[in-house]
C-alpha cells in the first residue's frame, strides 16, 4: 500500500517520496549514480511540497507562480513514472519465469538500469532548474485572505427587487407558515436552508427576513465567509440587534458574553448566511442563547452535515429545490428578452435545451440568459448551448457564477478537490456507480488507509462528503447508502474547466482532437456523440496517460497503442469492443483497474497484469474465466457477468479477493463451487445470483443455499446478497421451493453488516439471526410472517434498516415490538392482507416507514386500520401504497373497495397528523394519492391499473384518472362543469359518488413544497351532487345516514366553515333530488355501511 496521496495540488510528490525512500533502501539503489541523483531529487521535491500546498489555496496565481507550480507537478509525475516503470519491469521479469527466461532477463537488466539512470539524470536537471527558479523569483508569497475580498459574490442576492424574483413565493410561504405553526413554542427554533451554490438560499433567506423581521424585537442578517473573521461576525450580529456599545476592541469571548446579556430578554430573529463548517456554527451559537422568548434563527449552508448540526437543538432542515421548468423558463425569457417577450418562437427548442442543462438553478439561468441577452440568432444560441462550460469559464458576464462555485471548490480539503475533479472523466448526465468510482480513486492513488480503516471505507467517506457538500447528486439511494451519483451540468462544466486548467483531465468531446499543447496529458476522457474519428496515438503527449475512459457507442476510436503508464482503463461502454483491441493489454504493467464490454474472451496473458486490483467484466459475453486470472495476486475486486463460470478449483486460489459480485449459480455443480469461497479469508462482499433453472422443489437449491451458509462461519463477510434471477411470472414464486436457513452455521462473533435475500422466499426467520450483533441492513422475503419471526428480528439490537416482504401475509394478529435501533422499515404485502400493528413503545427511533398492502374488503385488516402508526413518534417520512381490486369486473363491490382504500389512506394520514412536527397535503394523479410529512414526505398511493394522464395544459389541482379493466374512461376535475363518461355499473356509479364527496369535501391542511388548498365553493358541491343524483337517483334516509358517517369520519366537519358544509346543508341537498337508487347500488352502500368504522 502506498503511504501517501496523489492530489491535484501537489501531483504525486507524496507517493513519490515514499517510493524513492523505498527504492534507495533496496537492491535497485546499487545502480551507478542512481542513488545519489534519486536522493537529490527526493530532497528537492520534499522542499517544494510545502510551497505547492500553499499555492493550492490561492484562487488567483501570478503567471510565474503558475508556471513554476505546473513544472514541479509535471516533474513529480515523470519521476514517479520512471520509478514505477523500472520497478514494475524488474518485478515482472521475476514472476513465474523458466530458467531460460531468467537467463534472458539477466541480459536485459543492464538495459533497464542504463535507461533508468539516464532518465533520472534528466529529471535531476529539471529539479535543479525548478529549485533555482523558486529561489531566484521568490515564487511563493503571502496573499490576501479570501475574507478580505473587496466584493462578496453573494452580495447582489441581498438587494434583488422582490418583483424580479420568480419561484420564490412558494418556498418563502412554506418557511413563514412553519414559523407561524411553531409560534406557540417559546423555545429557540432554528431552520437551516441547505442546497448547492447558486440555488437561491441567500435570496430566500433574505425574503423571509424582510417579511417577518417586524414580528421580533430585534433582528440581524449576517453573512459568513469561507475563512471567517469571527470577531467581525459577532460584531455584525451585535450591530444588527442593537448591542454595539464598546464592542470594537472586544475579543470573541467578550463579544459572546455581551450578546448573551443583551439577548437575554429579547425575542430576536437572526439570519446567518452561508455557514461553512460545524465549528463556525458552534462558535456563533454560543452567543445565541435559548431565552424561551420565541426567538428564531435561519441559517443557510451548502453542507448537509452543517445543516443538521445547526438545527440539532430544536428545528428543521429545509432542502432547497431547483426551480420548476415553468418558473425556469419565465426567468430565462425575462432575462434574455425583457418583460415583454414576443416573436422568438424559433428559439423555443434550443432554449428548452439550455434550461435542461441549467436544471433549475437560478444563478445558472441568469448567467446564461445574460450571455444571450443581445443575441437573437438561433446559431448563436446553439453555440452557447454547446459551450456553456467554456462560457462560464471565460465570459466576463459569467464571472459571478464561477466565483460562487469557486467558493465551494476551494472550501474542500485537497484530497476532496482531487476526487471531485476526477468526476470530469465521466460524460454529461451519466450515472456514476459509487463502487466503481471508489476503485478508480484507489487505482489512481487518491485514497490511502487511515486510522485503521480500509481504503474502500475511506473512499466511501469521501463520496459521502461530496454528497453532503451538495457537489454531487445522489442516485439510487437505499437506506442510508447512496449507490450512484450524478454531477449537475453546471458543476460538471466548472470542474471540467478547472481540471483542464490544472492539466488534470483532458476531455475529447465532440471536437477535432489534435492536442496543440506541449504538456503531457495525464488523464483522458473520450466521449463523442457525433461519431467523429478519435485517434489516441502513442505520442510523447499521450505516453504518460494514467486514466483512460472511453464512452463511445460506435467503433470510432482508434487505440493505436495503450499508454504504458495506464493505471485505469475503462472501456465498459464500448459495445463495439473486440478481442483484438485488447490483445496486447499485458504490456500495461501498472494497470490497476480494468473494465471491459462485449468481448467473449479475456486476453491469454491477462495474468501478467501483476498490479491489477479491480476487474469488471459484467458487460462482456465471457462464459468462462481463464485460469490465468488466478495469477493476478493483487486482484481484490472481481465483477463478473452472472453467466460467467469458473474452472474447478480456480476460486480457492484467488487469495487476495475481497469482493465478488454477480457470482451466478445455474446448476448443482456450480453450486458446489461455492464451497471454495470459504478459503478466501479476505472476502467481505459477496453477491450470489441463483438461476431460475434451480427452482423445482428438488432440494438441490437448499444444498446450494447451505453452501452459502457455511461462508458465514469461514469468511469475514460483511455484505451478503442472495437473489434469484428474475423470471417472467412474478406470481410463479408460489411454486418455488421455500428455503430454510435453520441449518446455516454462524461464526461467533459474526461480522455480517448487510444481508439481503431478494426474490427468494424463506419459510421462516431462523433463530440464529438473534446472534447477528453487527447487522445493520436486512431484506427478507418470508412466505408467512409469524409472531416468532417478528420477535427474532426485533431482538437484533443493531438493526437499522429492515425490508420485510411476504406472500401469504401474517399468521394471525401480530404486534410489532422491540426494534430499539430501527430507522427504516418497509413492509410489503402485495399479494395478501395484513394484521400487523405497531405496539406502544416499539421502534422508538423509526424515521421512515413504507407500507404496501391490499385492501381485500377490509376483512383482511384484522388489526387497526391505521396499524398503530400513532405510536411511532419519531417518524419523519411515511409512504403507504394501498392496492385495490377496482379493475375486477366480476366483483360487484370493486369500486367500493377502491373507495375504502382511499378512506383507509385518509385515516392513516389523520393519524400521522397527530405526530410531532407532522403536517400533510394530498395531491392525486391517476388512482394515486401523494402527501408529504414533516418537510420530507408522506405518500399515500391508492392504486389499480392506470395510466398517468399528461398534465401539460391541465389546471393546477385538477384530478384525472384513466381507469383500466372493463370500465370506460372517467375524468374529474375542480371545475363547475363536471364531465362524466362512465358506464352504469354499480361500482362505477358508487365510485363517482364517493370520489366527488372526497375530492370536493375532504379538507387538506397545507405543508412545505406543495401548492395551497383551494377553498371549496358550495356552488361547486351543489353542481357535483346534481350530476351524481341525475345518474344515480335520490338517496333515502339510510343513504344520507351512511354518507354522514363517512363524511364525519373523513373529517368533513372538523375544518373551517369556508371549506366545509354543514349537516343542515347536506340534508337539504339530499332532499332536492327525487330519483330512487337501483337495487345493486343500494346493496353496495349497505355493504359499506356494515363495515366496522372506527
Amino acid at each position: 500500500m502506498e503511504a501517501a496521496l496523489v492530489t491535484v495540488s501537489t501531483g504525486v510528490i507524496k507517493p513519490l517520496l515514499s517510493k524513492l525512500f523505498k527504492l534507495l533502501g533496496e537492491e535497485h539503489a546499487k545502480l551507478k549514480g542512481v542513488h545519489r541523483d534519486a536522493k537529490f531529487i527526493g530532497d528537492e521535491m520534499h522542499s517544494m511540497q510545502a510551497a505547492l500546498e500553499t499555492l493550492a489555496d490561492e484562487e488567483q496565481l501570478d503567471p510565474e507562480m503558475r508556471i513554476w507550480r505546473d513544472a514541479v507537478r509535471e516533474l513529480s509525475y515523470d519521476m514517479e513514472d520512471c520509478v514505477d516503470d523500472f520497478v514494475a519491469r524488474v518485478d515482472h521479469d521475476h514472476d513465474g519465469r523458466t530458467a531460460f527466461k531468467k537467463f534472458v532477463d539477466k541480459l536485459k537488466k543492464p538495459k533497464y538500469q542504463h535507461r533508468t539512470a539516464n532518465e533520472i539524470k534528466k529529471l535531476k536537471t529539471r529539479a535543479t532548474e525548478a529549485s533555482e527558479r523558486h529561489k531566484r523569483y521568490n515564487i511563493v508569497r503571502p496573499t490576501s485572505d479570501i475574507s478580505t475580498c473587496a466584493i462578496d459574490p453573494r452580495l447582489p442576492a441581498l438587494y434583488v427587487d422582490a418583483d424580479d424574483l420568480i419561484g420564490i413565493d412558494g418556498p418563502k410561504d412554506d418557511i413563514i407558515d412553519w414559523f407561524q405553526w411553531e409560534a406557540t413554542s417559546t423555545q429557540l427554533q432554528v431552520l437551516s436552508i441547505v442546497g448547492s451554490g447558486g440555488l437561491g438560499k441567500t435570496t430566500l433567506a433574505n425574503q423571509v427576513y424582510h417579511a417577518i423581521r417586524g414580528q421580533f424585537s430585534c433582528a440581524a442578517f449576517v453573512s459568513v465567509s469561507r475563512k471567517p473573521n469571527m470577531r467581525k461576525i459577532l460584531r455584525d450580529i451585535a450591530k444588527g440587534v442593537g448591542a454595539t456599545d464598546n464592542t470594537q476592541d472586544d475579543d470573541v469571548q467578550q463579544l459572546i458574553d455581551k450578546l448573551r446579556r443583551h439577548l437575554k430578554d429579547e425575542r430576536y430573529f437572526i439570519v446567518i448566511d452561508d455557514v461553512w463548517s460545524a465549528e463556525q456554527w458552534k462558535t456563533i451559537s454560543l452567543a445565541l442563547l435559548n431565552n424561551n422568548c420565541g426567538s428564531r434563527i435561519i441559517t443557510t449552508t451548502r453542507n448537509n452535515e452543517v445543516a443538521s448540526c445547526c438545527s440539532s437543538r430544536v428545528g428543521r432542515v429545509y432542502e432547497m429545490e431547483p426551480l420548476s421548468f415553468g418558473d425556469s423558463k419565465s426567468l430565462f425569457l425575462r432575462r434574455a428578452f425583457g418583460p415583454e417577450d414576443s416573436g422568438h418562437s424559433h428559439l423555443e427548442e434550443v432554449s428548452n435545451e439550455i434550461l435542461r442543462k441549467c436544471s433549475g438553478i437560478p444563478l445558472a439561468i441568469i448567467t446564461v440568459s445574460s450571455l444571450l441577452a443581445d443575441q437573437h440568432g438561433e446559431d448563436e444560441w446553439k453555440r452557447v448551448l454547446a459551450a456553456i462550460g467554456s462560457a462560464l469559464a471565460k465570459d466576463p458576464g459569467a464571472d459571478k457564477m464561477t466565483k460562487i462555485l469557486s467558493l465551494s471548490y476551494f472550501d474542500l480539503p485537497h484530497h476532496l478537490r482531487t476526487c471531485l475533479l476526477y468526476l470530469s472523466m465521466f460524460p454529461e448526465d451519466s450515472t456514476i456507480h459509487k463502487q466503481h468510482l471508489i476503485h478508480m480513486w484507489i487505482a489512481e492513488g487518491f485514497i490511502r488507509e487511515e486510522q485503521g480503516r480500509s481504503r474502500h471505507a475511506v473512499g466511501e467517506s469521501y463520496f459521502n462528503e461530496l454528497i453532503n457538500r451538495c457537489l454531487i447528486q445522489p442516485v439510487d439511494a437505499e437506506f442510508d447508502q447512496v449507490e450512484s451519483c450524478r454531477v449537475h451540468d453546471i458543476i460538471l462544466d466548472f470542474i471540467t474547466c478547472k481540471a483542464a486548467e490544472e492539466n488534470f483531465v483532458t476531455s475529447f468531446n465532440d471536437v477535432e482532437h489534435g492536442d496543440n499543447s506541449h504538456r503531457r496529458v495525464r488523464r483522458i476522457f473520450v466521449g463523442n456523440s457525433n461519431n467523429e474519428k478519435v485517434t489516441i496515438a502513442a505520442s510523447r503527449i499521450f505516453s504518460h496517460v494514467r486514466s483512460l475512459i472511453v464512452c463511445v457507442q460506435y467503433p470510432q476510436v482508434s487505440l493505436l497503442a495503450f499508454p504504458p503508464a495506464l493505471r485505469v482503463l475503462d472501456l465498459g461502454k464500448c459495445w463495439w469492443l473486440e478481442a483484438h483491441h485488447i490483445a496486447s493489454i499485458e504490456k500495461l504493467f501498472l494497470l490497476k483497474y480494468l473494465c471491459l464490454a462485449n468481448v467473449t474472451l479475456l486476453p491469454r496473458k491477462i495474468g501478467e497484469l501483476q498490479y491489477l486490483e479491480t476487474l469488471d467484466i459484467t458487460k462482456t459475453r465471457i462464459l468462462e474465466l481463464p485460469s490465468a486470472v488466478t495469477c493476478l495476486q493483487r486482484l481484490t475486486s472481481l465483477y463478473i457477468h452472472f453467466r460467467t463460470s469458473f474452472v474447478d478449483g480456480m476460486i480457492g486460489k484467488m487469495q487476495s479477493l475481497e469482493e465478488l459480485m454477480m457470482f451466478g449459480v445455474h446448476s448443482y455443480e456450480q453450486g458446489k463451487s461455492l464451497q471454495e469461497l470459504s478459503q478466501l479469508t479476505k472476502l467481505w462482499r459477496l453477491e450470489v445470483l441463483l438461476g431460475c433453472e434451480l427452482w423445482g422443489g428438488t432440494g438441490q437449491i437448499e444444498d446450494i443455499h447451505n453452501n452459502i451458509g457455511t461462508l458465514l462461519s469461514s469468511c469475514n463477510l460483511r455484505h451478503l446478497h442472495i437473489r434469484k434471477c428474475s423470471c417472467s411470472d412474478p406470481l410463479a414464486v408460489k411454486t418455488y421451493f421455500p428455503l430454510s436457513l435453520e441449518s446455516w452455521c454462524l461464526a461467533t462473533p459474526c461480522s455480517l453488516r448487510e444481508f439481503y435475500i431478494t426474490y427468494c422466499y424463506i419459510d421462516k426467520v431462523p433463530n440464529w439471526m438473534r446472534l447477528l450483533r453487527n447487522l445493520r441492513e436486512l431484506e427478507l422475503y418470508v412466505v408467512t410472517v409469524r409472531p416468532e419471526d417478528v420477535a427474532i428480528l426485533g431482538s437484533v439490537p443493531t438493526l437499522l434498516f429492515l425490508t420485510l416482504k411476504t406472500f401469504n401475509g401474517t399468521d394471525g394478529r401480530i404486534l410489532l415490538h422491540g426494534f430499539s435501533s430501527l430507522k427504516y422499515l418497509c413492509l410489503e404485502l402485495l399479494y395478501c392482507g395484513t394484521s400487523l400493528e405497531f405496539e406502544a413503545g416499539s421502534m422508538p427511533r423509526l424515521e421512515h416507514l413504507k407500507l404496501e398492502f391490499r385492501v381485500h374488503r377490509m376483512y383482511c385488516l384484522n388489526g387497526s386500520s391505521n396499524f398503530g402508526i400513532q405510536h411511532l413518534s419519531a417518524l419523519r417520512k411515511v409512504e403507504v401504497c394501498i392496492c385495490c381490486n377496482f379493475g375486477n369486473s366480476e366483483n360487484p363491490l370493486a369500486g367500493v373497495e377502491f373507495c375504502f382504500g382511499k378512506y383507509i389512506g385518509s385515516l392513516i394520514e389523520t393519524v400521522i397528523m397527530t405526530l410531532p412536527n407532522c403536517s400533510s397535503l394530498l395531491s392525486e394523479y391517476g388512482n394515486v394519492s401523494y402527501a408529504n410529512v414533516d418537510c420530507e414526505h408522506y405518500t399515500t398511493i391508492v392504486g389499480t391499473d392506470y395510466e398517468k394522464e399528461d398534465e401539460v395544459g391541465q389546471d393546477a389541482g385538477a384530478h384525472h384518472w384513466h381507469v383500466g379493466g372493463n370500465h370506460p374512461r372517467m375524468s374529474f376535475g375542480y371545475t363547475q362543469n363536471v364531465i362524466s363518461q362512465y358506464s352504469s355499473t354499480p361500482e362505477g356509479v358508487f365510485f363517482r359518488w364517493m370520489t366527488l364527496m372526497e375530492t370536493h369535501l375532504l379538507p387538506r391542511p397545507v405543508i412545505h413544497k406543495r401548492r395551497r388548498r383551494t377553498a371549496l365553493e358550495k356552488s361547486t358541491l351543489r353542481t357535483s351532487i346534481h350530476v351524481v343524483a341525475r345518474n344515480s337517483g335520490r338517496p333515502d334516509s339510510t343513504i344520507r345516514s351512511c354518507a354522514r358517517v363517512l363524511l364525519r369520519q373523513m373529517g368533513i366537519f372538523q375544518e373551517d366553515e369556508e371549506a366545509a358544509i354543514s349537516e343542515e346543508d347536506l340534508d337539504r341537498y339530499w332532499r332536492e333530488f327525487d330519483h330512487p337508487l337501483a337495487e345493486p347500488q343500494m346493496a353496495a352502500l349497505a355493504a359499506l355501511s356494515s363495515w366496522s368504522l372506527p
